[in-house]
């Protein structure tokens, strides 16, 4: 096993760090100017939406591709092209005169953060212990919470002083400190260099992930169902060629470690449940409340700084805890308490109550996050962390969009669209945000159950 020295170590924390920081920077910054793209371009909500959905869905179709060639090419050289292509898309994206240019930067940005994040946490996993690595997950993991903390407060001041076209700007620096702090890092890991691509796989996996995640965004149009139905059966075809196949893209027998399977789960259903609470407060704090951009930004803070604060703790506390479920299966307990309290919102519910839903979501997340990454990661050998990695990834975007689909959903069959929203209308509203965090309520709590029936202690092939 390769030796790494502190200071090595320590530059690829930075590196991964300074990565991790950029994606939900973007993402929650963007959320911000969405108003404004529509008024330059002339483009409703159902477009703009198209904008963070463009990024999720490109994420989750790369993911698992750039997952395997960054174990045959090396992770390193992966993750440093993906922050060369994040970094190029946000200089050129400013440039864009036309809308679907500047999704089309957002694809790009997409396949970019999917290459770091199928490789920063691998590459953590790989170079520390176990004694060290659920620390240095829940490190990685702050930073991308300090990132979403970040993201509404500087998104609605550039927004606001110089407009959309600065907030890609603003992450070049921390791209820079990336590609610098990785490149004192000289070691390059690839456990499956020399074998080879299977492309047939990477076409069938893109093909039934772009037909299923469309149509689970697109509901309830008739032509969405077929697409989620025909996006699945495709998607079996590639689970059976996968299992088949020497040449593969993903280890689907991965699955058979209940422990791998239940975390999995466990993050899949963790974002599916509460991803769109930020949309819905977002609507909810400036429509109905009366709040400004800005200030709906600031309240909304509370829930990411939380999770930055407190995730390190958690992720220290995984490193020694003898059952490793109690964590992340605690805080989606607690999740599913915060969830559920946006069942009972009026529409003129005190802002105490938002913010106490804002800590107790954040508190859940803390004790979630950093501990269920570094389960799955120890539950595997060595040589398949980049595919771990990559599955993390693509249960949380997956789970993100899925979260959304559910509220677009709800939306187009009580309101016919987010885009009317007025005292008429503000109890449709309400009956989507009800209806809506029922079922995410039920889905957390069936994440938690997962959490809890994964299988008592990690593998140690870690």
């Amino acid at each position: 096993m390769e030796q790494y020295t502190d200071s090595e170590r320590r530059s690829l924390m930075l590196a991964c760090c300074a990565a991790a920081f950029i994606t939900p920077l973007l993402s929650t910054m963007m959320n911000l100017s969405l108003d404004a793209l529509g008024h330059e371009f002339s483009v409703g909500s159902h477009s703009l939406g198209y904008v963070n959905t463009a990024f999720l869905l490109a994420s989750v179709i790369f993911m698992v591709p750039l997952a395997r060639m960054g174990d045959i090419a090396g992770k390193r050289r992966l993750f440093i092209s993906g922050v060369a292509v994040i970094a190029a898309s946000c200089i050129l994206a400013p440039l864009s005169n036309d809308f679907w240019i500047i999704i089309l930067f957002r694809v790009l940005i997409g396949i970019g953060a999917a290459a770091v994040a199928c490789t920063s946490v691998s590459m953590i996993s790989d170079v520390f212990d176990r004694g060290r690595r659920g620390w240095a997950i829940g490190i990685n993991t702050t930073c991308v919470y300090i990132g979403l903390a970040m993201g509404p407060f500087v998104g609605g001041v550039l927004n606001d002083l110089l407009g959309w076209r600065a907030l890609f700007l603003v992450i070049l620096p921390f791209a820079a400190v990336a590609v610098f702090m990785i490149s004192s890092f000289k070691h390059e890991i690839a456990p499956c260099a020399g074998e080879r691509m299977s492309w047939s796989g990477c076409v069938l996996y893109g093909v039934s992930i772009l037909l299923a995640m469309g149509g689970v965004i697109n509901l309830p149009a008739p032509w969405a169902a077929a697409s989620l139905l025909a996006g699945l059966a495709l998607l079996a075809v590639f689970v059976r060629q996968q299992y088949l196949s020497e040449d593969r893209i993903l280890d689907v027998r991965l699955f058979r470690n209940r422990m791998f399977s239940g975390s999995c789960a466990a993050a899949f259903l963790n974002y599916a449940s509460s991803y769109s609470i930020s949309f819905f407060m977002a609507l909810y704090l400036q429509s109905l409340q009366g709040m400004s951009a800005t200030e709906a930004g600031a309240l909304m803070l509370v829930q990411p700084a939380i999770q930055a604060f407190l995730t390190p703790y958690f992720g220290r506390r995984s490193d020694i805890i003898e059952d490793k479920r109690i964590l992340p299966t605690t805080g989606m307990l607690i999740i599913a308490a915060g969830v559920a309290s946006i069942v009972f919102y009026q529409v003129d519910t005190p802002l105490w109550c938002v913010l106490a839903t804002m800590v107790t979501v954040g508190l859940g997340f803390s004790m979630f996050s950093a501990p269920n990454t570094s389960i799955v990661l120890s539950s595997v050998p060595p040589q398949d962390t980049g595919e771990a990695s990559a599955m993390i990834s693509v249960m949380r975007q997956t789970g993100m969009m899925v979260s959304m689909g559910i509220a677009m959903t709800f939306i187009s069959v009580i309101m016919g669209s987010a885009d009317n929203i007025v005292p008429e209308t503000y109890g449709d509203f309400m009956a989507v945000l009800r209806i809506s965090f029922v079922v995410c309520t039920g889905m957390c709590l069936a994440g938690a159950a997962a959490s809890m029936l994964r299988g008592k202690q990690a593998s140690e092939a870690a």
